[in-house]
């Protein structure tokens, strides 16, 4: 069997400096070349690994026949956005992970097959496929655009339902507009697959923050038979540790926001107001963590080093990513935790950080091993900007301002087994109710889509 053909990617030193996409995609050749590596197995596993359900041989046998514009016609049979899950969805750790080649660590690659395909369509919108729509009567609402409110809208729509997206901010896209950087996933091509979204007859409304604009029960006197809750997870998790209040410290979801929809990334046609220090920390292992780290580069640090508790084994983000940000000249510090942020001479900002090692002990709940302190192990190292990268907490707007609306003790929605909250006709899905990845999220708003046809089908 021939080895798996990598996706060409710009130099680290070139990349470094811009927000262009790192990764250049499959040629025609390179795509049928890969794809014709798919043994097409009768029971195919990678579908099985695969959370929004697409049939997987399918898609890349056409692409091995020279047909692009079928394999996208199975992709959106299934998936709505298919240039996002390309390039940002774990592939590795799913659909490629159940593949009959990873035993020889040689799996298909799935995802770039993917991305080559909604990359073919983008550049031929006159002849991609246009899904079918079945005629059905009935409006349902969805709150939040993000990857779960997206597939969900569009899954319903297909279903024959009249759907509104109700996205808080002023542009759409939730997680993968504002949490990503353009290097891993570019505002065009977002605006694509929105695009195709609108044109099947999903309506976006911006600017609207439901509970505050509207409330839920606003939509059902409007004549809203359902209402899908997606808001995701906004909240950001923070260290508290002495000094984190001084400035020049901030959290990852407030320093992308700044970069991605405020477009400090096109400085100085954009003059965002954001600091960037020369000296950056940034702590986490996360892909957010590399996406942070990446981008003070490319926004002018002249060293970022990255803060994390564990060992490399246990880093969360993706190989690929981690892979980059060294290339790119992000440092690692192992099992380092901090415990303390100086200031400077002015004792406003942020100067330098007091760390503590770490060693690790027996796994956590998560089957990783827990870290534990090195007494007497503390250092510092210099730092004038930090991001923390620890994580984030469901958004809790919408749970705190609609009475019924149940929620759990780290403030997820409590759902049913078909995804239905504790007020009827309301579902939810995405990180709201607990998740990690766009493609989990996409994977929950096709269900939840499933259980809300179900139920007006009454």
């Amino acid at each position: 069997m021939s080895k798996r053909i990598t996706m060409n990617e710009r130099s680290a030193r070139e990349r470094a400096r811009d927000f262009k996409q790192v990764n250049v995609g499959y040629t025609s050749e390179q795509a049928k070349t890969e794809a014709r590596r798919c043994l097409q197995c009768k029971k195919p596993a990678c579908i099985e690994g695969c959370p929004v359900e697409i049939d997987i041989p399918a898609f890349i046998k056409e692409i091995a026949q020279n047909d692009p514009r079928k394999a996208i016609g199975i992709l959106k049979d299934k998936n709505n956005l298919p240039a996002v899950c390309g390039r940002v969805c774990p592939q590795e750790e799913q659909c490629e992970k159940k593949c009959v080649l990873a035993a020889k660590k040689n799996a298909v690659a799935i995802g770039n097959l993917e991305r080559f395909a909604a990359d073919w369509e983008k550049e031929n919108p006159a002849a991609a496929p246009v899904p079918g729509r079945k005629e059905r009567h009935g409006r349902v609402a969805v709150i939040g655009s993000g990857p779960a409110g997206l597939t969900c809208a569009g899954d319903l729509t297909r279903a024959g339902f009249d759907v509104t997206i109700f996205e808080s901010l002023h542009e759409a896209g939730g997680v993968l507009r504002y949490g990503i950087p353009q290097f891993r996933l570019p505002g065009e091509v977002l605006d694509y697959e929105l695009g195709n979204l609108k044109k099947f007859g999903v309506t976006i409304t911006l600017n609207s923050l439901i509970g505050r604009t509207k409330t839920i029960a606003d939509l059902f006197h409007e004549g809203y038979r359902a209402v899908f809750i997606g808001t995701g997870a906004g909240l950001p998790g923070f260290l508290n540790i002495p000094g984190e209040n001084l400035n020049h410290i901030y959290s990852a979801n407030e320093f992308l926001v700044r970069v991605n929809l405020m477009r400090a990334f096109e400085f100085p046609s954009y003059d965002t107001p954001i600091y960037i220090g020369k000296e950056v920390a940034v702590i986490g292992g996360g892909n957010t963590a590399m996406d942070a780290a990446r981008t003070a580069l490319r926004l002018g640090a002249t060293s970022v080093t990255l803060l994390y508790r564990r060992s490399r084994e246990e880093l969360p983000a993706r190989a690929e990513e981690v892979r980059h940000a060294e290339e790119e000249g992000v440092a690692f510090e192992f099992l380092a935790n901090p415990v303390r942020f100086f200031a400077d001479e002015k004792g406003c900002c942020v100067r330098g950080i007091e760390c503590v090692k770490m060693e690790l002990g027996e796994p956590d709940a998560t089957g990783r091993r827990r870290p534990k302190v090195i007494e007497g192990s503390n250092f510092t190292i210099a730092a004038d900007m930090a991001v923390e990268a620890i994580g984030l907490k469901p958004n809790p707007v919408l749970p705190s301002l609609t009475e019924g609306l149940r929620t759990d003790a780290a403030g997820h929605l409590v759902i049913d087994e078909h995804f239905m909250t504790s007020i009827p006709a309301v579902f939810a899905g995405g990180d709201i109710v607990g998740g990690d990845t766009v493609i989990q999220a996409m994977g929950m708003g096709k269900r939840a889509a499933r259980a809300i046809v179900e139920y007006l089908s009454r």
